[in-house]
């Protein structure tokens, strides 16, 4: 993302005629969105093993049944196909399961939490970077050094580390802190992110992830930081918000469309 001269240059969203508008209800454009967003999260190198989830929210089933889709245990990112999602309900009880390995106990915890309290948040995506992990681990959190962290400035909320999340008890306190926040920095632990769409929720986790990155290596020069003003980052910030929310209004987004041709060169199974 290059430097804007206007709010509209920030290359986060289009205008209509460029690309096909989106369908929020469609399920397999949902499977197919969520599916590239595993290899994307895999090809940025922002994966953990076989740890860690994405999820997004079904259309209610015939019987009003909420539903979501979530990886299956024990495949890589770069493992994952639209076909191979689990479909788990707000209980954790598996509705369908392809791959037949379950899913992850403590991935359903935070997850069905945040979709469960946010009906907003179709994809919730959930990271363990080294630098977003770095970053969670810092008292300060992350600080507005320049335009890419200035989009978070007053948006990120702050949950407390309890251990491996296998407590579902922890579900409350989580979605208290998170409110209406799209962008959590859960405290010596990771970075938890919430898009109204799978697109918007990989855009955010991506520009998150360079926003640590930046800092970490801006403070490891040793030189003195130089934070924006509290006028100038709260401005930006509006700036990417208001570009974010025109995008999903449209339903038309040439950045994602960008990804997924991407992915269609370098690994067209995602969409199997």
């Amino acid at each position: 993302m290059g430097t804007p001269k206007t709010e509209d240059a920030i290359s986060i969203g289009g205008s209509a005629g460029i690309a096909a508008r989106r369908d929020p209800s469609n399920e397999a454009q949902i499977r197919t969105d969520l599916a590239a967003a595993y290899r994307l999260i895999a090809l940025n190198g922002m994966d953990d093993s076989i740890f860690t989830h994405i999820s997004a929210r079904l259309p209610d089933g015939p019987s009003g049944a909420k539903r979501f889709l979530l990886n299956p245990y024990g495949l890589m990112f770069d493992e994952v196909t639209a076909s191979n999602l689990v479909t788990i309900d707000e209980t954790g009880a598996i509705i369908d399961d392809p791959y037949g390995a379950g899913v992850n106990a403590a991935g359903f915890t935070i997850h069905s939490a945040v979709h469960m309290a946010r009906h907003d948040a179709v994809c919730v995506l959930h990271t363990h970077t080294v630098a977003g992990v770095a970053i969670s681990s810092l008292q300060e959190g992350l600080l507005s050094l320049n335009q890419w962290s200035a989009q978070f400035h007053g948006q990120m909320a702050f949950h407390d580390y309890e251990g491996i999340a296998l407590d579902l008890d922890e579900r409350e306190r989580l979605v208290a802190d998170l409110g209406d926040r799209n962008v959590m920095l859960l405290r010596n632990h990771g970075t938890l992110i919430c898009g109204r769409s799978v697109a918007e929720a990989v855009k955010l986790a991506f520009n998150l992830e360079r926003s640590c990155k930046a800092q970490i290596a801006a403070l490891s020069t040793g030189l003195t930081p130089l934070p924006l003003n509290e006028g100038v980052a709260a401005h930006t910030a509006a700036q990417y918000a208001r570009a974010y929310d025109r995008t999903e209004a449209a339903g038309i987004d040439p950045e994602w469309d960008a990804m997924l041709r991407l992915l269609d060169r370098s690994s067209p199974a995602y969409a199997d």
